[in-house]
């Protein structure tokens, strides 16, 4: 597989083009906005060039990785000549069912159809198609480039031959792909966004403030970044989204969103990406800074 195309320019979208462009494949980069495709390879440019600054990379590297990308507002345009096709749409069903049904027309016969998902079903993903068995789920971490895990979902009908393909071409991204079975939230999300949604509610209920909840976390129990800051970093939005399909998808309350979570997205507050969560953003500053909603008098 030499020719990837990946559908969605956003964090996720752009650091998965980055990193396969990084290692020699040619990519398609699809949206259907070109100044997201624009932004996105400004993003690319500035991440490769701190790996520059840092020694990672020689200044051709770099420029060969950008000009191994190269981007459309067309699926059908984007997609033709694809081995792999990785999705890294919004994490919401209709949009992802609507994108695979036009990928499985568009795409050539034999190409690997991949989803990005955190949490929705590759099973379902792959019933829109007439190749299910080759449909898996791909999901990277944030920032693709640095985080070394993959997780490589299998759904109900995915074949021994395309689950073997995905874990080798993972490898030759320099990533660590771990095989998992097709179950809501799979297995990071499963065990994450309950601990993510019990701190909220931790907060909710007035046992700690966000500052102190993240630092037990952090000191205690030697996470890089407390539940609410990463919670930020994700998206609360994302989060609320991959709480409802797991919830929807075991009918267990113990999945339910904490009704602070639903609020704050529903306000627009929804971490780094709006400039306020948990947390206050402020552009070019590293220092981290709890919401005025938060903070004790």
């Amino acid at each position: 597989m030499k020719n990837i195309s990946v559908i969605g320019s956003g964090t996720m979208g752009n650091g998965i083009a980055h990193v396969f462009a990084q290692f020699d494949y040619k990519v398609n980069l699809i949206d259907i906005q070109q100044t997201a495709l624009d932004q996105a390879l400004d993003t690319i440019a500035k991440n490769l060039d701190r790996q520059v600054s840092k020694e990672l990379l020689t200044e051709e590297q770099k420029a060969a990785t950008l000009k191994n990308i190269t981007t459309f507002t067309s699926i059908s345009e984007g997609v033709s000549t694809a081995d792999l096709i990785v999705e890294a749409a919004t994490e919401n069903v209709e949009l992802k069912l609507k994108i695979f049904k036009d990928l499985d027309i568009y795409a050539p016969a034999d190409a690997i159809l991949a989803s990005n998902t955190s949490s929705i079903s590759i099973t379902q993903i792959a019933a829109v198609t007439k190749r299910g068995n080759k449909v898996i789920g791909m999901h990277f971490m944030n920032p693709v480039p640095v985080i070394k895990l993959v997780e490589v979902i299998r759904g109900y009908q995915t074949s021994d031959e395309t689950t073997k393909a995905i874990m080798s071409l993972s490898e030759n991204l320099g990533k660590v792909p771990v095989e998992v079975n097709d179950y809501p939230g799979f297995v990071a999300n499963r065990i994450l966004m309950p601990m993510i949604n019990e701190a909220i509610y931790t907060l909710y209920e007035g046992v700690a403030g966000v500052y102190e909840i993240d630092t037990v976390m952090k000191l205690g129990m030697a996470h890089p970044m407390g539940p609410l800051q990463l919670a930020d970093f994700i998206g609360l939005d994302v989060c609320l989204a991959i709480l409802k399909v797991l919830h929807n998808g075991f009918g267990n309350p113990k999945y339910a969103p904490c009704p602070l979570l639903i609020n704050m997205v529903a306000a627009g507050k929804k971490g780094t990406k709006s400039g306020e969560g948990f947390y206050k953003y402020t552009h070019g500053s590293k220092e981290l800074v709890v919401s005025d909603k938060f903070t004790q008098s």
